[in-house]
């Protein structure tokens, strides 16, 4: 009997499909426990289901390539996910073109700052060369992210790994630090959350406030625009 589940464990493994379908039941599984606990942050979904999924991958011996050839189809899924961001920034557009001069300066701040904390951190803890170019882009969503780290020399699979414990400790956290600083406005709060924690922070907001989520949207989408140009001609120009 055991040989037998141990061989259909095999064949499964193999399948793609099997990797898909664990990461949808994960999910699913760690949105019903955020629910359940009245949308507590320490239970956000995507924590909950990366540590899931790691812990299943570290105990059945799975790789990553193995892994990803089925987790892939939601990977896919990424795209079409962020260009649906425009329909909730669409209904906000009034309120952006009051705003458009101080979103702009919000978004170089943030953009900046979340780049050099980053690396200057880093490096007083005795980071330096390749740690430091994949530190830097950590707060851009992981596409642009990960071809930021390339291009400036960067490890992009270091980058990526960044990127998402970014998002996860940013959805968390930063909510609950806006309102330890008082920071009220909607605005304000979604800009800071696109900007700091991108993908996973932006659909944070979203179920928080449509207003806030609206604005992460586009703080994340421009965040990675301006990321992209200022970060390499600014090590360029170090270098």
């Amino acid at each position: 009997m055991k040989g037998g589940l141990q061989q259909l464990w095999v064949y499964l493994s193999t399948t793609p499909l099997l990797w898909l379908t664990i990461t949808l039941l994960a999910y699913q599984a760690g949105d019903w426990l955020f629910r359940r606990t009245g949308a507590n942050p320490l239970c956000n979904p995507v924590l909950l289901s990366v540590i899931t999924i790691v812990g299943l991958l570290l105990v059945s011996g799975t790789d990553y390539h193995t892994y990803f050839s089925g987790a892939q189809f939601v990977h896919f899924l990424l795209g079409p996910a962020t260009v649906a961001l425009a329909i909730p920034l669409y209904r906000q557009i009034d309120a952006i073109k009051k705003s458009l001069l101080a979103i702009i300066v919000a978004l170089l701040t943030g953009s900046l700052t979340a780049a050099a904390s980053a690396v200057g951190i880093a490096w007083a803890l005795g980071g330096s060369g390749p740690l430091l170019l994949s530190l830097a882009p950590k707060s851009v969503t992981s596409p642009i992210a990960m071809g930021i780290a390339e291009q400036i020399g960067g490890l992009p699979s270091l980058t990526a790994a960044m990127v998402v414990l970014t998002g996860i400790f940013g959805a968390t956290f930063g909510p609950w630090l806006l309102d330890r600083l008082r920071v009220s406005d909607q605005m304000a709060r979604g800009i800071a959350m696109g900007v700091a924690a991108h993908g996973i922070g932006t659909a944070r907001m979203i179920h928080l406030n449509p207003v806030a989520g609206a604005f992460a949207g586009l703080a994340m989408g421009l965040n990675g625009l301006a990321t992209a140009i200022l970060l390499p001609a600014l090590v360029g120009l170090f270098r």
